[in-house]
């Protein structure tokens, strides 16, 4: 069997941890393998987009410790343009447009 480590935990999560253990009359190591047994058993559609309610938290990615990385709801691109238009209803007056900065840039080369 493959054996996992987890280094620098903070002090205060190792001691909750004991404490757990201790109140499930376990072992550090028994409570931790049980801790890594319920995640892998969660049902999959807890951790994946579910198109019937697209506002609800799922996980889109770890990060690189492993942690999960939640989104929650989401916006349509009309949303977000929409929203921006009534934010910024006028452009900088003479102000480069994003199309202007990107074209100059390319045929600069």
């Amino acid at each position: 069997m493959p054996n996992l480590s987890i280094k620098d935990v903070p002090e205060d999560w190792a001691e909750a941890l004991r404490q757990r253990a201790a109140r499930n009359h376990r072992s550090l190591q028994g409570e931790l393998m049980a801790i890594v047994e319920q995640a892998i058993q969660q049902e999959p559609s807890t951790q994946t987009y579910d198109p019937a309610n697209p506002g609800a938290p799922r996980v889109v990615g770890f990060d690189k410790r492993g942690w999960p990385i939640v989104r929650q709801g989401w916006k349509t691109p009309e949303q977000v343009i929409a929203e921006m238009r009534e934010k910024y209803p006028v452009p900088i007056a003479n102000q480069l447009s994003s199309i202007d900065i990107i074209r100059q840039d390319r045929d600069s080369r």
